[in-house]
C-alpha cells in the first residue's frame, strides 16, 4: 500500500503539544497508511523549552526547522512562506496540516493553498470577534484557505456556517467546497492521555512547595498584558490581593521574556515587593507533564492563555480569563470561567466569585478524547 504523506506545521509551543495527539494516533493506528513530515518554523524555538516537549510527549523530531525566530509579523510570515513553499515542492505532500491561529498557521495555509495542496485546519471555526488580535486574522484567513476544517466545538461549527461554509458533505472536498467536521478537541485527547502519567511522574508540587487544592495557578504571556505597564501593574496588584485574602499562594510559571518584561514595565519598588513576596512563586516555564499536574491540583486558574482556559475545564477547575474576549465562549456561558481583562477589580471580583462557587457543571463540550483518530480517518478517506 502506498502511504499518504502529510506535512505538519508547528511553530509555537502549544502547537508542538497539539501535534503530539496526531503523531501518536499515526504511530498507534495509521502507521501503515500515513507518513508524517514535521516542519518547525522556529517561531518560538528555545532549545530548553521546546526539547522538553518533544521528549516528554514522544513527538517525532522535525525534519525541517526554518529557524525564523521572533520579529515583526510581516517579516516572520514572509520568511516562513519562502521556506515552506520550498519544502512543499520538495516533499510533494498529499495535504498540509496546520493548527490554531499563529503566524506559522497562516503561513502554512497560504503557502500550501497557493500551490494547490489541500490544507487541513485543526481548531477551525474559533472566533474571538476581535480583529485587533493578530490571531483572529490568522484563524479566519486560514479557514478560508482550507479544504478540510476540523472544529472542536459546536460553537465553532456555528461560526463557520454563519460565515458561509456549507456543512453538506455531498461533493468532493476542494478549497472551493471544503468539508467541515465537528471532531472534538485534540487537547482533550492529550490531557486525558497524559493525566495519569503526570500523577506518577511529576514532582512539581513538592518542588514548588504547594499542596493539592491550596494554590492558584497563573500564566501571563499575551503581548497586550506583558508589554503594557498599566496592565501588568493591575494584574499583579490583583494577584497579591487574591493570595493574601484567600491565603492561597500564586504559582506563576514564567517565560524568560515575560520575566524581563516585569522588570522593565513595573515600577522598581513594586517589582521588588513582588519578587520578595513569598506568596508569589515565580518559577521557570514548566513542561506539559508538570503543567497538567499544576492544573489538576490548583484551586483556581488565572490566565490569558487560550489553552489553559480549556484545560482548566478539562480538569474541572474554575478559571479567570485575563482577556476581554475568548474563543472558548462555551465555558464562560456555562459559568466555569469569567472574563476579567487586565482590570484589577474585575480579576479580584471574579476570583472571589469562583473560589466561593460550588455548583459547577461540566458538559461534554470537547468530545470523547479520540479527536485525532477521527481527523486521520477522514483525511485518509477524503484524500
Amino acid at each position: 500500500m502506498i502511504k499518504k504523506r502529510i506535512v505538519t506545521i508547528i511553530g509555537a509551543r502549544p502547537q508542538i503539544i497539539k501535534s503530539s495527539a496526531i503523531s501518536r494516533a499515526i504511530r498507534q493506528h495509521f502507521a501503515d497508511k500515513l507518513e508524517e513530515v514535521i516542519v518547525h518554523t522556529g517561531q518560538h524555538y528555545d532549545e530548553n523549552m521546546s526539547e522538553v516537549f518533544f521528549n516528554e510527549m514522544q513527538i517525532p523530531r522535525p525534519k525541517y526547522n526554518l529557524e525564523v525566530g521572533s520579529g515583526n509579523h510581516g517579516a516572520m510570515t514572509a520568511k516562513m512562506l519562502e521556506g515552506l513553499e520550498a519544502i512543499f515542492q520538495q516533499e510533494k505532500p498529499d495535504a498540509v496540516v496546520i493548527y490554531g491561529d499563529t503566524n506559522s498557521t497562516i503561513a502554512g495555509a497560504l503557502a500550501a493553498a497557493k500551490i494547490h495542496i489541500p490544507v487541513v485546519h485543526i481548531e477551525a471555526g474559533l472566533r474571538s470577534f476581535n480583529k485587533a488580535m493578530p490571531e483572529e486574522l490568522n484563524r479566519i484567513s486560514s479557514d478560508h484557505m482550507s479544504t478540510f476544517l476540523f472544529t472542536p466545538t459546536k460553537t465553532g461549527l456555528k461560526n463557520l456556517e454563519r460565515e458561509g461554509f456549507n456543512l453538506s458533505l455531498l461533493s468532493k472536498a476542494t478549497i472551493d467546497k471544503p468539508h467541515v467536521y465537528l471532531c472534538g478537541d485534540i487537547m482533550y485527547d492529550n490531557s486525558m492521555y497524559f493525566s495519569d502519567y503526570s500523577q506518577h511522574n511529576s514532582n512539581i508540587l513538592k518542588d514548588v512547595g504547594v499542596s493539592d487544592n491550596e494554590f492558584v495557578l497563573c500564566t501571563i504571556h499575551r503581548d497586550s498584558n506583558t508589554d503594557n505597564s498599566d496592565n501588568l501593574t493591575a494584574i499583579f496588584t490583583a494577584l497579591q490581593h487574591i493570595a493574601k485574602s484567600h491565603h492561597l499562594p500564586i504559582v506563576l510559571p514564567i517565560h524568560p521574556r515575560t520575566r524581563h518584561k516585569l522588570k522593565d514595565q513595573l515600577d522598581s519598588a513594586f517589582y521588588e515587593e513582588l519578587m520578595s513576596n513569598p506568596s508569589i512563586k515565580v518559577i521557570p516555564p514548566a513542561g506539559f507533564i508538570d503543567i497538567i499536574a499544576l492544573e489538576k491540583n490548583a484551586r483556581l486558574i488565572i490566565t490569558d492563555s487560550g489553552g489553559l482556559q480549556k484545560e482548566a475545564f478539562f480538569f474541572k477547575k474554575p478559571c479567570v480569563i485575563m482577556r476581554e474576549q475568548t474563543e472558548w465562549i462555551e465555558i464562560v456561558d456555562n459559568g466555569n470561567a469569567l472574563l476579567a481583562g487586565a482590570d484589577s477589580e474585575k480579576i479580584i471580583r471574579s476570583a472571589n466569585l469562583l473560589i466561593q462557587k460550588t455548583d459547577f457543571t461540566f458538559p461534554n463540550f470537547y468530545g470523547d478524547g479520540k479527536a485525532a483518530e477521527f481527523i486521520l480517518e477522514k483525511i485518509l478517506k477524503e484524500l
